[in-house]
Protein backbone atom coordinates (compact mmCIF):
# COMPACT_ATOMS: atom_id res chain seq x y z
CA UNK A 1 0.00 0.00 0.00
CA UNK A 2 1.42 3.54 -0.48
CA UNK A 3 0.58 6.00 1.73
CA UNK A 4 1.29 9.90 0.49
CA UNK A 5 0.97 13.06 2.60
CA UNK A 6 1.06 16.37 1.07
CA UNK A 7 1.20 20.29 2.56
CA UNK A 8 0.37 23.31 0.78
CA UNK A 9 -0.51 26.77 1.82
CA UNK A 10 -2.67 28.91 -0.26
CA UNK A 11 -3.67 32.78 -0.15
CA UNK A 12 -7.43 31.90 -1.04
CA UNK A 13 -10.62 30.70 1.35
CA UNK A 14 -10.83 27.33 1.88
CA UNK A 15 -14.09 27.66 -0.61
CA UNK A 16 -12.09 29.54 -3.54
CA UNK A 17 -9.96 26.51 -3.47
CA UNK A 18 -12.23 24.01 -2.95
CA UNK A 19 -14.35 25.32 -6.24
CA UNK A 20 -11.00 25.40 -7.66
CA UNK A 21 -10.32 22.12 -7.33
CA UNK A 22 -14.14 21.14 -8.24
CA UNK A 23 -13.72 22.74 -11.87
CA UNK A 24 -13.23 19.46 -13.44
CA UNK A 25 -12.12 20.34 -16.96
CA UNK A 26 -10.00 23.30 -15.91
CA UNK A 27 -7.78 21.03 -13.54
CA UNK A 28 -4.88 20.57 -16.36
CA UNK A 29 -3.66 24.08 -15.66
CA UNK A 30 -2.78 22.43 -12.35
CA UNK A 31 -2.06 18.91 -13.22
CA UNK A 32 -0.09 17.24 -16.20
CA UNK A 33 -3.80 15.07 -17.05
CA UNK A 34 -6.23 16.37 -19.16
CA UNK A 35 -10.09 15.95 -18.03
CA UNK A 36 -13.62 15.59 -18.91
CA UNK A 37 -16.73 15.42 -16.69
CA UNK A 38 -18.27 12.91 -18.06
CA UNK A 39 -21.24 12.89 -14.99
CA UNK A 40 -22.46 16.03 -12.93
CA UNK A 41 -22.76 16.03 -9.44
CA UNK A 42 -25.62 14.59 -7.51
CA UNK A 43 -28.89 17.06 -7.20
CA UNK A 44 -28.91 19.23 -4.39
CA UNK A 45 -24.83 19.20 -3.91
CA UNK A 46 -22.09 21.85 -4.62
CA UNK A 47 -21.08 22.44 -8.41
CA UNK A 48 -18.61 19.59 -9.37
CA UNK A 49 -19.26 17.65 -5.89
CA UNK A 50 -20.63 14.61 -4.81
CA UNK A 51 -21.98 12.68 -7.55
CA UNK A 52 -19.57 14.05 -10.25
CA UNK A 53 -17.80 11.78 -12.42
CA UNK A 54 -14.30 13.08 -14.29
CA UNK A 55 -12.48 11.31 -17.30
CA UNK A 56 -9.06 11.46 -16.51
CA UNK A 57 -6.55 11.21 -19.42
CA UNK A 58 -2.61 11.04 -18.90
CA UNK A 59 0.89 9.16 -20.03
CA UNK A 60 -1.95 7.18 -22.36
CA UNK A 61 -3.98 6.14 -19.76
CA UNK A 62 -7.63 6.63 -19.66
CA UNK A 63 -9.40 6.40 -16.11
CA UNK A 64 -12.37 7.83 -14.37
CA UNK A 65 -12.56 9.04 -10.96
CA UNK A 66 -15.88 9.89 -8.70
CA UNK A 67 -16.03 12.41 -6.28
CA UNK A 68 -17.18 10.83 -3.05
CA UNK A 69 -17.87 13.87 -0.81
CA UNK A 70 -17.30 17.72 -0.97
CA UNK A 71 -17.21 20.53 1.48
CA UNK A 72 -15.95 23.90 2.34
CA UNK A 73 -13.12 21.59 4.79
CA UNK A 74 -12.53 18.09 2.14
CA UNK A 75 -13.32 16.54 -0.97
CA UNK A 76 -13.23 12.88 -0.91
CA UNK A 77 -12.62 10.80 -4.41
CA UNK A 78 -11.54 7.83 -5.87
CA UNK A 79 -10.31 6.30 -9.14
CA UNK A 80 -13.18 3.84 -10.29
CA UNK A 81 -11.59 0.41 -11.31
CA UNK A 82 -7.92 -0.71 -11.03
CA UNK A 83 -6.10 1.45 -13.47
CA UNK A 84 -3.60 2.76 -13.60
CA UNK A 85 -3.41 1.78 -9.42
CA UNK A 86 -5.60 -0.15 -7.21
CA UNK A 87 -7.60 0.62 -3.98
CA UNK A 88 -6.74 4.44 -5.30
CA UNK A 89 -8.40 7.42 -2.94
CA UNK A 90 -7.64 10.65 -2.32
CA UNK A 91 -8.37 12.93 0.62
CA UNK A 92 -8.04 16.47 0.50
CA UNK A 93 -8.41 18.44 3.70
CA UNK A 94 -8.99 22.20 3.75
CA UNK A 95 -8.56 24.63 7.09
CA UNK A 96 -8.68 28.20 6.90
CA UNK A 97 -5.80 30.23 9.14
CA UNK A 98 -8.08 32.59 11.07
CA UNK A 99 -5.34 34.42 12.84
CA UNK A 100 -4.22 35.89 9.57
CA UNK A 101 -5.48 39.05 8.25
CA UNK A 102 -5.49 37.68 4.90
CA UNK A 103 -6.93 34.57 3.67
CA UNK A 104 -4.74 31.83 3.85
CA UNK A 105 -5.95 27.80 3.53
CA UNK A 106 -4.03 24.54 4.52
CA UNK A 107 -3.91 22.11 2.20
CA UNK A 108 -3.82 18.54 3.42
CA UNK A 109 -3.53 15.86 0.27
CA UNK A 110 -3.35 12.48 1.49
CA UNK A 111 -3.58 9.49 -0.99
CA UNK A 112 -3.54 6.02 -0.53
CA UNK A 113 -3.33 3.18 -3.24
CA UNK A 114 -1.78 0.26 -4.29
CA UNK A 115 0.65 -0.27 -7.64
CA UNK A 116 0.69 -2.31 -10.24
CA UNK A 117 2.42 -6.28 -9.22
CA UNK A 118 4.99 -4.72 -12.13
CA UNK A 119 5.70 -1.09 -10.55
CA UNK A 120 7.90 -0.53 -7.79
CA UNK A 121 5.97 1.14 -4.76
CA UNK A 122 9.02 3.69 -4.87
CA UNK A 123 8.64 4.81 -8.18
CA UNK A 124 4.74 5.02 -7.96
CA UNK A 125 4.91 7.01 -4.99
CA UNK A 126 7.18 9.40 -6.75
CA UNK A 127 5.52 9.98 -9.84
CA UNK A 128 2.35 10.78 -7.87
CA UNK A 129 4.01 13.15 -5.29
CA UNK A 130 6.04 14.72 -8.21
CA UNK A 131 2.43 15.74 -10.01
CA UNK A 132 0.41 16.46 -6.95
CA UNK A 133 3.20 19.01 -5.30
CA UNK A 134 3.28 20.60 -8.74
CA UNK A 135 -0.47 21.18 -9.14
CA UNK A 136 -0.52 22.38 -5.95
CA UNK A 137 2.54 25.10 -6.09
CA UNK A 138 0.37 26.19 -9.20
CA UNK A 139 -2.95 26.61 -7.42
CA UNK A 140 -0.82 28.36 -4.71
CA UNK A 141 0.52 30.56 -7.71
CA UNK A 142 -2.71 31.24 -8.84
CA UNK A 143 -3.99 32.84 -6.17
CA UNK A 144 -0.71 34.82 -4.95
CA UNK A 145 -1.27 36.67 -8.07
CA UNK A 146 2.58 35.62 -9.11
CA UNK A 147 2.06 34.81 -12.62
CA UNK A 148 5.50 33.90 -13.01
Amino acid sequence: MILIKIEQKVAATSIQVRDTLLDHEQLNRFFNAEFLLVQAEDQGEIQGGKGAIRQVSMLGNRFQERIISANEQHISYQIIGNKPVANHQGDIYLSEDTSSPQPITHIQYHISCTAPWWQPNFLVKHFITKDISQALNKIATLFSGDKT
